[in-house]
């Protein structure tokens, strides 16, 4: 009897192997076996925090390792502001020697969509891109709460006088 050495790595890795083919087959996506493109788990979906800020929202966008200037578009357009784009697998353009063990890191196209109240226009839209977040700044989208107002309440059987001339008008 053959004795076979075990390696939880090449266990590993079948079993991730078996898992995206599964994901594939139900969501769609690459066939197995597909040449070209790095295969992918799930399609990448950044984290996003939206607040306020003022008059102002503010929407952080996570994006380590997005060429934004190539590979991130910012659209206004009918109402709604549209982020959208694509984390590339960079280590295709390595040496293709190396087989990977796990993959937990996401790639693919992403978009996101949000919708505007009337008026919000392109220019009032800003971006900004530091150490792997993008900012995107909507200007003026809140309007200042108008502050409650008190409404007189007059009884029921309360009477109204109408004062009136009863000099004919000529």
């Amino acid at each position: 009897m053959a004795l076979t050495r075990w390696d939880p790595f090449t266990t590993l890795a079948r079993l991730d192997q078996d898992f995206d083919e599964l994901v594939r087959r139900t969501w769609g996506g690459q066939p197995a076996g597909s040449s070209g493109r790095s295969r992918m788990t799930a399609g990448f979906v950044p984290a996003i925090e939206m607040r306020a800020d003022g008059a102002d929202v503010l929407i952080t966008f996570e994006l380590p390792g997005v060429d934004v200037e190539k590979d991130v578009d910012i659209e206004v357009a009918e109402g709604r502001l549209t982020i959208s784009g694509e984390r590339r697998d960079r280590s295709e353009e390595r040496d293709e020697s190396g087989k990977v063990l796990v993959r937990e890191l996401r790639y693919g196209s992403f978009r996101r969509e949000f919708a505007l109240p009337d008026g919000v226009s392109a220019a009032q839209v800003e971006a900004t891109y530091d150490q792997g977040l993008l900012q995107v700044r909507v200007r003026e989208v809140s309007k200042p709460a108008v502050p409650p107002q008190k409404v007189s309440i007059r009884a029921a059987g309360e009477q109204r006088t109408i004062e009136g001339s009863t000099e004919p008008t000529s």
